[in-house]
């Protein structure tokens, strides 16, 4: 030390600064890291949900026609002939204020044969009919089953929630099985 000065002037090693801390480095990593975390889970979350949405958004486009039939021309077609996509045939009113066809369309499924006899829905300003009943009602929300099975996948692996992928997961296939019987 030089003795013209005073000693409280004079700069220690041992001292640092509080920039290079480790106890402040490891609580900014903290942080990042639950920044990290959250951001993943609201990503996951927004794709989880998304996915449903998209599930429910492309079943209610033949479901809400099978669901509410109140006012609709309801009766049953005999279908006489298939062709790559549809099948057609005739088409016998049930409900009151419809009236009966020579040749309405149904789409082809694995369910519809020739020469079998569905109830139907006719789909409004259209020739075009739905399958009404349970069998319908479940076959029209196949797509939200579809989703209910892949949003599962990322609720448990993405957010970590097990148990509610698991719920997921045994809806949308309660919901595929009861159709594929129905049908």
């Amino acid at each position: 030390m030089i003795p013209a000065m005073p000693a409280t002037a004079v700069p220690s090693r041992r001292r640092s600064s509080h920039r290079g801390s480790p106890r402040r480095r490891s609580s900014s990593r903290q942080a990042s890291a639950a920044a990290l975390r959250f951001g993943r889970s609201a990503a996951m979350g927004v794709v989880s949900v998304l996915i449903l949405i998209a599930g429910v958004w492309g079943s209610w486009g033949t479901a809400h026609h099978v669901m509410l039939t109140k006012g609709r021309e309801q009766g049953t077609i005999e279908v006489t002939r298939c062709g790559e996509e549809s099948c057609t045939g005739p088409y016998t009113p049930v409900s009151p204020g419809s009236t009966p066809r020579a040749r309405v369309v149904i789409e082809k499924t694995v369910a519809v044969r020739t020469g079998q006899t569905y109830t139907v829905v006719i789909k409004p300003a259209s020739d075009e009919v739905l399958r009404s009943g349970p069998a319908g009602v479940l076959y029209s929300w196949v797509p939200m089953g579809g989703a209910l099975l892949l949003a599962s996948v990322i609720v448990a692996g993405g957010l970590g929630r097990a148990r509610a992928g698991w719920l997921l997961a045994g809806s949308g296939v309660a919901l595929l099985t009861a159709a594929f019987v129905a049908v």
